[in-house]
């Protein structure tokens, strides 16, 4: 699409700008990645990470995205542009999940590694978040859009558990199938 966009719009009297946002997370946001967190914290569940937890990725809060678009509107600096738009801070995603624990007021959660190749998860997913490295440069969006992130990583996950989870608001409701079976391989354990 960005392909097409930028050839369709040389010589155009129309311009676009592409946002790209890495993990978005935050109240009401449609895709709550962290939720998922939340949900196994708040049960006292151990933690399925997959891999090492070592996978480094970045989230960006709701309110830092739609302050982004925000500064895209009339500004000449945005067009025929692509930004990427996250927080500044990246983490791992053993660090994500202690962090949701922070965030929440809890202790430090049980983290359980697990190779997903090992399990028939269907068309389930076991873990919220790609199984890879997954980050961008947001330095060109801060520079030509005069924006930054107001939220740190800790201070936006407070923001969502406490506008959301924490107040019993969820979208997806908790789904501990595929925790089950990765306990059972991993811990010869099944939780209810």
């Amino acid at each position: 699409t960005e392909s097409f966009l930028t050839d369709a719009s040389r010589g155009a009297q129309w311009s676009f700008t592409s946002i790209r946002p890495v993990y978005i997370y935050g109240p009401l946001n449609y895709n709550p990645v962290e939720e998922w967190f939340f949900q196994r914290i708040a049960a006292g569940r151990p933690v399925p990470v997959p891999g090492s937890g070592m996978q480094l990725t970045q989230l960006g809060h709701v309110k830092d995205l739609s302050d982004a678009f925000v500064k895209c509107l009339g500004n000449p600096k945005a067009a025929n542009q692509i930004y990427n738009i996250s927080g500044e801070q990246f983490v791992t995603f053993d660090g994500l999940a202690k962090a949701c624990a922070m965030a929440m007021g809890r202790d430090e959660p049980e983290l359980v590694h697990f190779n997903a190749k090992d399990y028939d998860f269907g068309k389930k997913k076991a873990f919220p978040m790609r199984d890879q490295h997954f980050f961008a440069s947001i330095d060109k969006a801060m520079a030509d859009l005069n924006w930054r992130p107001k939220f740190s990583l800790l201070s936006g996950l407070r923001d969502s558990y406490d506008k959301d989870f924490g107040r019993g608001t969820m979208r997806k409701q908790p789904d501990f199938e595929t925790d089950d079976m990765i306990l059972a391989k991993v811990k010869g354990m099944a939780r209810v």
